[in-house]
C-alpha cells in the first residue's frame, strides 16, 4: 500500500478502537481531545514500518538524511518487508514510546509528537506537491505549530501515545497483508501472511475504493466518539 493509504488506515483504526480498547488495555477512558490527537498521531505512526524502504514516504521525508537512515534500517532489518513488518516491531515501537515518555519526559514526548505529526502531514498530502524546499518547509512548519498546540491539550505523560504508536504500526502491517507480498508477521520466521485485495500498489481498488471508504469511516467515527455529543474540553 502507498503511504497515504497506510496513514488513513492508522487514523481509522485509532478512531474505531479508542472508545473500547484503551479502557481494557490502559485502564482509562480517553477524553475527546485524546481521541482527536491520537487519531492524527496514529496516522503518522502508520508509516514507521517503511523505515526499511529506500524510496518510501519516510525516505523522502528529510531528503538525504532520511534516505541514509532508511537504507541503514533496511540493511540491518534484512530489506524491505522483513523485521520492521513484524509483530515484534509493533511491540518494540510501543515499548520504546512508553520508555521514552516514562524516563525521558516531556522533551521526548514533544519530539515524538513533532515527528509523527510531520509524517502525518506528509503522508496525508497536506503540503504543496513535490519534494522541494516549499513542501519541506510546509511540513516542518505545520508539524511545529501542531506540536505547540497539542502541548496545551496533551497530559504530561500521555498513556495513549504508545498505544497510538503501536496501533499505527500494526495498521501498516495489516494493510500490507492485503497485498501480494504480504507481511512476515512472525519474523524471524519467513512465512508471509496475505489476503490479496490489492494486486498492485496504488491501483484503483486502493485509491478509489479503500482510501475513500476509510476516510469517510474515520470522520464518521470521530463524530460519534470525539465531537458529538461530547464537547471538546
Amino acid at each position: 500500500m502507498m503511504g497515504h493509504s497506510h496513514a488513513v488506515s492508522g487514523a481509522m483504526l485509532y478512531a474505531a478502537s479508542a472508545p473500547f480498547l484503551p479502557p481494557v488495555l490502559l485502564g482509562t477512558h480517553l477524553r475527546p481531545a485524546d481521541i482527536l490527537m491520537g487519531t492524527v498521531l496514529c496516522a503518522g505512526a502508520a508509516l514507521l514500518p517503511d523505515l526499511d524502504h529506500h524510496d518510501g514516504t519516510i525516505a523522502n521525508f528529510l531528503g538525504p538524511v532520511s534516505k541514509v537512515l532508511c537504507r541503514l534500517v533496511g540493511w540491518v532489518s534484512g530489506g524491505h518487508r522483513h523485521a520492521t513488518h513484524s509483530l515484534l516491531f509493533v511491540a518494540l515501537t510501543g515499548a520504546g514510546a512508553w520508555a521514552g515518555i516514562t524516563y525521558l519526559g516531556r522533551s521526548f514526548t514533544l519530539g515524538l509528537t513533532f515527528f509523527l505529526l510531520a509524517l502525518a502531514v506528509r503522508a496525508l498530502r497536506l503540503h504543496p506537491p513535490g519534494d522541494g524546499p516549499t513542501a519541506w518547509i510546509t511540513v516542518m512548519g505545520m508539524a511545529a505549530l501542531g506540536t505547540a498546540g497539542l502541548d496545551t491539550w496533551m497530559p504530561s505523560a500521555p498513556g495513549w501515545l504508545p498505544y497510538a504508536v503501536a496501533l499505527g504500526t500494526l495498521a501498516h502491517l495489516l494493510g500490507d497483508c492485503l497485498t501480494k507480498k504480504g507481511a512476515p508477521l512472525l519474523w524471524p520466521r519467513e512465512e508471509r501472511y496475505e489476503l490479496v485485495l490489492i494486486n498492485r500498489s496504488g491501483n484503483g481498488v486502493e485509491t478509489k475504493v479503500l482510501v475513500p471508504l476509510m476516510t469517510v469511516a474515520t470522520f464518521v467515527l470521530l463524530w460519534f466518539t470525539a465531537v458529538s455529543p461530547t464537547v471538546l474540553t
